[in-house]
């Protein structure tokens, strides 16, 4: 876990994720199961202060359920001219605390990236949050899941630097069901 920024959310909130933001339940995810055409725009040059540069990916999203609806798995396969991206996302539901954690593995270097954690809104948009670095200094990530409709979903990644006074998006995929 950094330290820094990103500690000062969770004490503030006693948390990763702002109070008042989740209403989460271990089937949240019960409609992403299934296969997904995915498009993907992620920022190469993220909190550097110059214009953004964005690359453009192209694939699918797999979305399969684990004990009983309280965890998922999501793999992750696209590709663009700028190469490759393949990885997997386990989901996991915190009965005690009422809220998922998002775990990313990337299968180009075999890392785990932070864990962020949240949940799902009255609006029915999830916010997770966590703390992570970025080139060595310590950042937050807040990554939004919205369910466009029964066939479309748009999840976001952002990236702060001063405490979540203000984001930056770095990660924006599409997902239309296939």
């Amino acid at each position: 876990m950094a330290t820094g920024i990103g500690l000062s959310l969770v004490a503030a909130t006693g948390s990763a994720a702002p109070s008042g933001t989740s209403r989460s339940s271990a089937h949240d995810f019960d409609w992403e199961i299934g296969s997904w055409r995915t498009e993907v725009r992620v920022r190469t040059n993220p909190l550097s202060g110059e214009a953004p540069q964005w690359v453009d990916y192209s694939g699918t999203s797999v979305v399969k359920p684990l004990l009983d609806g309280r965890a998922n798995f999501v793999e992750l396969s696209v590709a663009g001219t700028s190469g490759k991206i393949e990885g997997g996302s386990l989901r996991l539901y915190g009965s005690k605390s009422g809220q998922w954690s998002l775990n990313y593995a990337n299968l180009r270097n075999g890392l785990l990236t932070s864990p962020v954690y949240g949940g799902f809104g009255a609006s029915g948009r999830g916010l997770f949050y966590g703390p992570d670095t970025l080139d060595g200094r310590a950042i937050l990530v807040r990554f939004a899941i919205t369910k466009v409709s029964p066939n479309q979903a748009r999840f976001v990644q952002a990236y702060s630097a001063d405490g979540g006074v203000t984001w930056e998006d770095n990660w924006v995929a599409i997902d239309t069901r296939r």
